[in-house]
């Protein structure tokens, strides 16, 4: 009888492996890194490869199927997958204001610093020792897992048997400035696009931000909710929804409360879950150091945001802009569970000596076949650095659309890793 907790088709096991908490001081002690690992039900005895997956982020875990379908569902017909939970995120070993409390705010900051994709990938080559031995395996990076792939592709070459990236090709050397300049400009477009589907938002947005601005509006969960944070729902905007995400709440935000008009409690709970950033202080904290390359970022999308006074919330020459997959210190001052992290957070933001994620020499000689995705009108990870990046990495096949947003592998998984596969190994016969 199949097992009833599990979707039709599929069969997961799970898999816990003990990695060192600083690999280059092992002896300081191990953290926990747990992955899912999936196949079709009627492969699950079946001699495959493994497929790891490397979820975009940082600070976020791997997806929890729901259903037999998608991307998953494909890469089950080649492979054994490893939905891989990274440090610190999921039933890795989580790290969170809470388990970081007892700590001071240096030892906050050494503790953060380990959590880049240089300690991820050095996890799963312990993972795969312990598995498969010195077999080589394929991976697949979406988006910050992207990044993971490069490193991995950059780091242990011998260790890849093929790499699959989704929207992920990181800039080799470009420093924070230089992509929150590119990225403004797109997320300046994407609300432009916004207000042009619908019109009716720019008075609609104006009176939030004039009523929050006016008033001690609290969060349910996570602190006092300012103007600037409301712009942050256009995180949102990269993916194929993020406008209609964004639009059903901001039309509903409002309800005639006992002492006139008020913003809804559903609208605020409903940002909260939007948003999210009380629930991942990896994210937040260390978005701008995985650019950091022997460089500060020094609140790199503070600092640039200055260059684009059209993100100003309480301009009246124009519609409110929401902003974008960004980070900024004042997060750190109004949102509740990041707080206790605030001191840390600047330390971080201060750190000159990150060590290089990237060996150029080794991408230019690549012989571990890889095909890419960029997506051509990505408002995370921008093109043209992905481009350049596609160029060093000798032999990186790639396929550039504009039929999808940042998240095609969601919402077409079946097809889009289904022509990366046939990019990587040849179409199936």
């Amino acid at each position: 009888m199949p097992n009833p907790q599990l979707p039709s088709g599929m069969a997961w096991q799970d898999r816990r492996f003990r990695c060192p908490r600083d690999h280059a001081h092992p002896e300081e002690g191990m953290i926990d890194v747990y992955a899912r690992e999936i196949t079709a039900s009627d492969k699950k005895r079946a001699d495959l490869p493994y497929l790891v997956f490397f979820q975009g982020g940082p600070g976020f875990a791997s997806p929890r199927p729901l259903n037999f379908s998608g991307w998953v569902r494909k890469a089950c017909e080649r492979y054994r997958v490893l939905l891989l939970d990274p440090r610190g995120t999921g039933c890795s070993s989580p790290l969170s204001s809470q388990t970081l409390a007892g700590k001071t705010p240096a030892e906050q900051a050494e503790e953060l610093e380990l959590y880049r994709a240089d300690a991820i990938v050095k996890d799963v080559e312990c993972i795969r020792h312990e598995l498969i031995g010195d077999r080589p395996w394929t991976i697949l990076g979406q988006s910050f897992g992207g990044f993971c792939a490069v490193h991995y592709l950059s780091r242990y070459p011998e260790a890849l048997a093929g790499v699959l990236i989704m929207g992920g090709l990181p800039p080799l050397a470009a420093r924070a400035d230089d992509i929150y300049r590119r990225t403004f400009k797109l997320v300046a477009e994407r609300n432009r696009r916004y207000y042009e589907r619908y019109p009716e938002d720019v008075e609609r947005v104006r009176a939030i931000v004039t009523h929050i601005g006016e008033r001690d509006v609290q969060l349910p969960a996570s602190g006092h909710f300012s103007p600037r944070r409301l712009q942050t729902l256009g995180l949102r905007f990269g993916m194929s929804t993020g406008y209609e995400v964004v639009h059903f709440m901001i039309e509903e935000a409002f309800v005639q409360g006992a002492e006139g008009r008020e913003i809804s409690y559903n609208f605020l709970r409903e940002f909260e879950n939007t948003v999210g950033f009380d629930c991942h202080p990896i994210f937040a904290i260390l978005h701008e150091p995985i650019y950091a390359q022997g460089h500060a970022t020094r609140w790199s999308a503070e600092r640039i945001r200055a260059e684009f006074p059209q993100f100003d919330p309480l301009r009246s020459d124009g519609p409110v802009f929401f902003t974008g997959e960004m980070i900024f210190p004042w997060m750190f001052e109004e949102v509740e569970t990041l707080k206790p992290l605030r001191e840390a957070a600047h330390l971080i933001a201060e750190k000159e000596d990150w060590p290089q994620l990237y060996d150029t020499a080794v991408l230019t000689e690549n012989k571990v076949p890889c095909a890419a995705l960029i997506y051509a009108e990505d408002m995370y990870v921008e093109r043209n650095f992905s481009e350049d990046t596609a160029k060093v990495i000798r032999g990186c096949k790639v396929w550039m659309t504009n039929e999808y947003d940042h998240d095609g592998l969601r919402t077409d998984g079946m097809r889009v890793l289904g022509k990366l596969l046939d990019m990587l190994h040849g179409p199936t016969q």
